[in-house]
């Protein structure tokens, strides 16, 4: 028995971090012959749960996407941090640096240059690294980040073309759907 494509999911060699690929019903006759679409109040019923679970992928990548714009600066600052105190490792005695402290709150300090940073990983942990270490660790961050947000928002085009061949597919099936209740209608 040939296997017939199903609304649910579709292999496909584009997936985008697993999210499966909508079918678009060219043909909702021969669709309709398949032994798992009894009706079309079935297969409507099927589509729209894809839907459902687009708009739900939509909305996970939407937020993640909003995280990283936010953290992508804050990796900037820590980069542009870290560049300043390794110029600052090579000069003789103390130097006055402005920082934040706190949320609108800046103080300056006299430091004396150091060759370790301390970097927060987060979960009230920081870790001591090598100036050379930190700077190198926070640029992968850094690229990891930008790449990460580049994969998000291919996702992110990649669920709405989905959804809106979903939606297409919905409109054709429901169509579908008119055309044999009319017919039936002038038949009886």
């Amino acid at each position: 028995m040939a296997e017939q494509d199903t609304p649910k999911e579709k292999p496909s060699a584009k997936a985008h971090s697993g999210i499966p690929e909508a079918i678009f019903l060219e043909d909702v006759g021969s669709f309709m012959d398949g032994p798992e679409n009894e009706s079309t109040a079935t297969v409507l019923q099927k589509l729209d749960e894809q839907l459902n679970k687009y708009r739900f992928m939509d909305a996970n990548l939407q937020q993640r996407k909003k995280r990283l714009v936010a953290q992508i600066p804050d990796i900037k600052k820590t980069l542009e941090t870290i560049q300043f105190l390794k110029a600052k490792q090579e000069t003789d005695g103390p130097f006055m640096s402005h920082f934040l402290l706190s949320d609108n709150l800046y103080t300056t300090a006299e430091m004396l240059p150091s060759s370790v940073v301390y970097l927060w990983l987060g979960a009230n942990v920081m870790v001591e690294y090598k100036i050379d270490e930190a700077l190198s660790l926070v640029t992968k961050n850094l690229a990891s980040a930008k790449k990460m947000l580049g994969q998000v928002q291919d996702d992110l085009n990649f669920v709405r073309d989905q959804t809106t061949t979903t939606e297409v597919s919905i409109l054709i099936n429901a169509q579908h759907r008119y055309m044999l209740y009319q017919w039936y209608t002038q038949l009886g």
